[in-house]
């Protein structure tokens, strides 16, 4: 053992110190160090400028930068610099010569550099017995370990293996084997030598068991890896052999070649197939490429190329099968049978993309089934509502494991047509995120001009989509991509009337419901009033998905009524004894009282769900001309109410309002319902109406709706879901609505029921609007 030839006094003063970190070094060992931590970098000059001792000690955590007391260990060792060579980087190359164990009695920081005062451990250098046992058993570990672990080499064994005094030989050990770090500070830190032994015994045998697992696993995987390779010899070998004999290629591949002959493809898509079997056919069949080959030759194989269903192109029976299925939707039937029409005449039509448009439950996704079914053709459906990944559409490229291809070419494969009608649901709800943009990936698809050649990423050849028949649904068109929207035929689908609701209902609901009741016409009457009033009372919405809720609700029940009393009746649902079935009224009946109020007026809303009515309200109170807008309005709404209070501003004298009122007033105005978000520009005379009425005192007429856009010219520009907004309109009770002139055209939607029974006024200018519903001291008829 090496021992600093220094006297007590030495040990007693602070001495420089460096901690290191993801490295422990042992006595009798000669380490190359960097040093580059400031602290670090004096403490070695300091020592360099006296005769180079310096204390080394270890930290427990690596990623401390400043080290305090609590994060070195307890042991430490001495070394004295040999050699040092700074770099231009800052860093300090340091050779150092480990001395001796320290114990480290005290560690301080100062500003410049860290010191220790440390306490030399005294180590029995004479074995006994016990201590050559241990040694000797270290010795076979260390054989049984380098042995296993490659990485060591040989020469160390028998370097070791003459080192006799006990510590130098359990320290060269633990010094130059591969260890754990916290491995090597259990042995660096336990001072008792035959202790030090022990816990390196430990610590090898928990090696060497390591290792011997890690060696059968490996020997596991070479076995595995020889036997592949063996097979494949024998496999390639087989195949020469059959070669030479002139046999025929293996069955397999004799009847992916005749079902590729049979599949009828394309003369491209033919020779890709076939220049893929022949890849295949030189593949080991177990091998994970070959399974990859089979399963897209399969494909390819089972895709309908040629298999189309013959269209019915007679007129009277495509006319009847859609009105059994629905009832009214006249537009949409009349376009179906233009396209049959003109198919007549001529094959060289191709598919039409329509997109049905239109809120929940008027429809929408039956009506697709109702064409396939008049056509004649097969129907499949794909829901498109959250899909985020272009490779839904397109598919995934065969370099993925378990790639596939996108859902349009495996509907058609299930289809097992190349002409379906294809129903892609809920359009106006596509995503998109770091994988691509779906939308984009449909341009290709809905483009009559594009998808005889629609390419898959999973087929990598060309399918004809032209013959497929689309139909696309959605809410609203104005989440719809604009380049995917001029794609598409647009087809409105607004809200039933009430009376369209009572037809669909009494032709269609009431028979569905009963007959999956078990029910009869013997069981079950409704009568035309129980239907109305469910429609007022129990449901609110533009479709009839609620009201074939409430009817089936109503069927459940009398059914459970039959089998509990053993009476079949029947039993008539009337509006006096719907109550029993139903319960309570869910929804008031929204009938809008006609009054006069100042500061109120009665505005038309469309949403996604159909048309509804809206209230505004406008308050004033004492303030600095202040603006105050809630109801959770949109930032086209605030515009609106922006642009309604300086068109009132502007016409003050002529309203009958002091030009000054802005200088002392603030402004209040809020659209109820609160939780619901409004936007829009066509509440724009509805609020100037509000706003004109609260500033002059002079009350509105709540009986008359209106919707219009104004600008601060005062004219009145045209809005949109008019028919919607009518509709919502007449099912409150409101029978005088005002509208844009400029939509006067599109009043040829509205029924012409609903026209008979009510007045339907056109403005071009807010003027006339004010004339109509500001009361100037007596009511207006």
């Amino acid at each position: 053992m090496v021992l600093i030839k220094k006297s007590e006094k030495f040990f007693k003063r602070n001495l420089p110190t460096v901690p290191l970190r993801d490295l422990i070094i042992f006595p009798q060992m000669v380490v190359p160090l960097l040093v580059g931590r400031p602290r670090s970098l004096n403490a070695v000059e300091e020592a360099l400028t006296d005769e180079g001792y310096i204390v080394i000690v270890f930290q427990k955590e690596p990623q401390i930068e400043e080290p305090t007391p609590d994060d070195i260990y307890p042991v430490g060792v001495i070394a004295k610099i040999i050699q040092s060579v700074k770099e231009p980087s800052g860093v300090m190359k340091i050779l150092v010569e480990v001395l001796e164990r320290v114990k480290v009695k005290e560690f301080v920081g100062n500003k410049k550099y860290f010191f220790a005062k440390v306490e030399r451990v005294k180590e029995e250098v004479s074995k006994d017995k016990e201590t050559e046992a241990l040694m000797r058993f270290v010795m076979d570990l260390l054989n049984k370990y380098v042995n296993l672990n490659t990485t060591v080499p040989k020469e160390l064994v028998s370097t070791i293996s003459v080192i006799e005094e006990p510590g130098k030989f359990c320290d060269t050990v633990a010094g130059y084997l591969p260890l754990k770090i916290k491995d090597k500070a259990k042995i660096i830190m336990t001072l008792n030598i035959k202790e030090r032994l022990k816990v390196l015994i430990e610590i090898l045998n928990t090696e060497v068991g390591v290792l011997e697992v890690q060696k059968k696993i490996h020997d596991r995987v070479i076995k595995k890896i020889e036997e592949t390779q063996k097979q494949y010899f024998l496999h390639e070998q087989l195949k020469q052999i059959e070669k030479e004999l002139g046999k025929e290629e293996s069955s397999e591949v004799a009847q992916l070649r005749e079902k590729i002959k049979k599949a009828k493809m394309p003369k491209n898509v033919e020779e890709k197939a076939l220049e893929e079997l022949s890849r295949f056919s030189k593949m080991m069949p177990m091998s994970p490429e070959a399974t990859v080959v089979r399963t897209y030759l399969e494909w390819l194989i089972n895709l309908p190329w040629n298999n189309s269903t013959e269209d019915n192109l007679d007129i009277s029976h495509a006319k009847k099968i859609l009105d059994e299925d629905h009832y009214g939707l006249e537009k949409v039937k009349e376009r179906i049978l233009e396209y049959l029409a003109v198919r007549k005449r001529t094959d060289a039509l191709r598919g039409p993309i329509l997109c049905f448009v239109g809120p929940p439950g008027v429809g929408k996704t039956s009506l697709g089934k109702s064409i396939a079914r008049a056509l004649g053709r097969k129907f499949v459906r794909v829901s498109l509502g959250g899909i985020r990944d272009e490779a839904e559409i397109r598919g995934h490229r065969r370099t993925y494991i378990g790639s596939l291809p996108g859902r349009i070419i495996q509907s058609i494969r299930k289809a097992g047509v190349n002409n379906p009608v294809f129903l892609l649901d809920e359009i106006d709800k596509i995503g998109k995120d770091f994988r691509g943009d779906p939308a984009s990936a449909l341009l290709e698809v809905l483009d009559p001009e594009q998808n005889n050649t629609f390419s898959d990423h999973y087929l990598e050849v060309e399918f004809d989509l032209s013959k497929v028949l689309f139909i696309t649904t959605a809410n609203t068109e104005f989440t719809i991509p604009p380049p995917l929207l001029d794609r598409m035929e647009i087809i409105s689908l607004p809200g039933y009337t009430m009376w369209e609701k009572k037809e669909i209902a009494r032709h269609f609901l009431i028979p569905k419901q009963m007959k999956e009741h078990g029910l009869t016409e013997k069981n079950i009457k409704f009568s035309d009033e129980a239907i109305f009033k469910i429609i007022k009372n129990y449901t609110r919405e533009a479709g009839v998905r609620n009201l074939e809720r409430e009817i089936a609700n109503i069927c459940r029940k009398v059914t459970k009524k039959i089998v509990e009393t053993g009476k079949e009746g029947p039993y008539s649902i009337t509006a006096k004894n719907i109550e029993k079935y139903l319960g309570p009224e869910k929804f008031t009946s929204l009938e809008v009282k006609r009054e006069f109020k100042v500061g109120v007026s009665t505005g038309m809303a469309w949403t996604e769900y159909g048309g509804e009515i809206m209230f505004t309200e406008v308050l004033t109170m004492k303030g600095k001309g202040n603006l105050i807008l809630t109801g959770q309005l949109g930032e086209v709404m605030k515009e609106s109410a922006q642009a309604a209070l300086s068109y009132v501003r502007a016409h003050a004298e002529e309203l009958g309002i002091s030009p000054d009122f802005y200088k002392d007033t603030d402004i209040h105005i809020h659209v109820p319902e609160g939780a619901i978000p409004k936007d829009g520009p066509s509440a724009g005379i509805t609020i100037v109406s509000a706003l004109a009425s609260c500033l002059s005192g002079k009350p509105v007429d709540t009986g008359i709706a209106m919707t219009g856009e104004i600008t601060l010219q005062g004219k009145i520009l045209k809005i949109g879901g008019l028919k919607s907004k009518i509709l919502a309109a007449h099912r409150a009770g409101i029978r005088r609505v005002i509208i844009p002139k400029e939509n006067e055209k599109d009043l040829s939607e509205i029924p012409k029921k609903i026209k008979e029974e009510m007045e339907i006024i056109t403005v071009e200018e807010i003027k006339e609007v004010l004339e109509k519903v500001i009361l100037n001291g007596k009511e207006k008829k």
